[in-house]
């Protein structure tokens, strides 16, 4: 009999980095594929993104509602109650033999604990990252603590892992899942671009995407605008700009963004969801990328554009040279945008080495779930802590 392989996805981002190992486990003989979808990909504000996940070819198990329209940390700690009960009913009618999840949202920490206690084993994608100005952080590692088998993208992130307590040989180092897409994805020219999005660009161009901060304290209102105000200043550059995710703070931004746009109906595309293809395409293609999102740190270097990293969203997280922090103000902005539009990072091969790794995870976690052999009780591991 098979192994029933559950993945779980609850935002467009994590999808899209999801795509090919769910390809790839639907078409592994040796495996069975379940598909339990939540989140952001079942509300309308946010896209309804679950379609393009049917429209790839993908069969959904269970569709679990648990999004609040709320933007509050209290609406935030209840839509996570409401997963727990609904992931609970949807794992029991599926029974797998084994879920993935992957990273550190609020989602994906209930999915986890719902697991552990049913006893379905996980595997913990990005595990031991740090992005200190989010509660992702904590849940990140909490879910790395509910989970059997670990797939990180660097060996420092498995070195920190191990650290957790985890034993060595249930964490493996298989680089950055996305990153698959650069090896086996079509991307579009900036034309095909163009037409698919229905919007003429006929300039250079910034992809802009800004998640509110969740624990520094940085406003996202605040924060947002200071960006839109730093935009102005590069009226020679188109704009894509993209939606926030579904974190405390994430819907007051919306207003803002479609008010920016409808302003700037030439200059500036506001859109829900790109989509993976859609989105990689056009880092490809991009003068830079602008924002917080954990995709301008992970993703973009191996593409040879720059990104500016605004913020404390994803401070502690391991970059290429090419990846510009800057203070949440306009004028560190500014300058930012102007370095990373600036810099010739196609002919510096040294700013955009990438330490996520080549594009080749998705076999070494199929490799890894084959090989691996679960004990229902998990040992913690003890460093030596006399050769540290």
């Amino acid at each position: 009999m098979n192994k029933k392989i559950a993945v779980f996805t609850g935002t467009r981002a994590e999808y899209g980095l999801l795509y090919w190992l769910i390809h790839d486990i639907q078409n592994d003989s040796e495996l069975e594929l379940q598909l339990l979808v939540s989140g952001t990909h079942l509300s309308p504000e946010f896209g309804n993104t679950y379609k393009q996940i049917e429209a790839d070819g993908f069969i959904i198990n269970e569709k679990v509602e648990m999004l609040l329209s709320s933007n509050s940390a209290v609406g935030v700690s209840k839509s996570l109650g409401l997963a727990v009960l609904g992931f609970t009913d949807a794992l029991d009618r599926m029974k797998p033999d084994m879920i993935v999840i992957l990273g550190d949202r609020f989602e994906a920490l209930a999915i986890a604990q719902t697991a552990m206690i049913l006893r379905i084993p996980v595997i913990h994608l990005h595990g031991g990252e740090i992005t200190e100005g989010a509660y992702d952080d904590a849940f990140r590692h909490a879910i790395t603590k509910l989970s059997s088998l670990h797939c990180t993208s660097t060996n420092e992130y498995r070195n920190r892992v191990i650290q957790l307590g985890e034993m060595p040989d249930k964490v493996k180092n298989v680089g950055a899942i996305g990153l698959d897409h650069l090896q086996r994805s079509q991307l579009m020219s900036v034309k095909e671009l163009s037409a698919s999005l229905k919007f003429p660009i006929n300039k250079p161009y910034l992809v802009v995407t800004y998640h509110p901060v969740t624990l520094a304290d940085e406003s996202p209102i605040e924060t947002f605008q200071t960006l839109l105000d730093s935009l102005d200043e590069f009226p020679e550059l188109q704009i894509i700009l993209t939606y926030p995710n579904a974190d405390d703070g994430g819907r007051k931004i919306i207003p803002l963004l479609e008010e920016y746009a409808k302003q700037n109906k030439n200059r500036v595309f506001a859109i829900a969801s790109l989509g993976q293809v859609r989105y990689l395409s056009a880092i490809k293609n991009a003068a830079a990328v602008v924002g917080n999102s954990s995709s301008g740190v992970i993703e973009v270097p191996s593409f040879n554009v720059g990104s500016v990293n605004i913020g404390a969203r994803q401070k502690g997280r391991l970059a290429a040279k090419s990846v510009i922090h800057c203070d949440p103000n306009k004028s560190a902005i500014v300058n930012a945008i102007k370095s990373a539009v600036d810099k010739s990072y196609k002919t510096v091969d040294e700013l955009t080495t990438n330490p996520y790794g080549q594009g080749d995870a998705t076999g070494q976690i199929i490799d890894f779930i084959k090989a691996s052999k679960i004990n229902s009780v998990k040992t913690f591991y003890n460093l030596n802590l006399e050769s540290l």
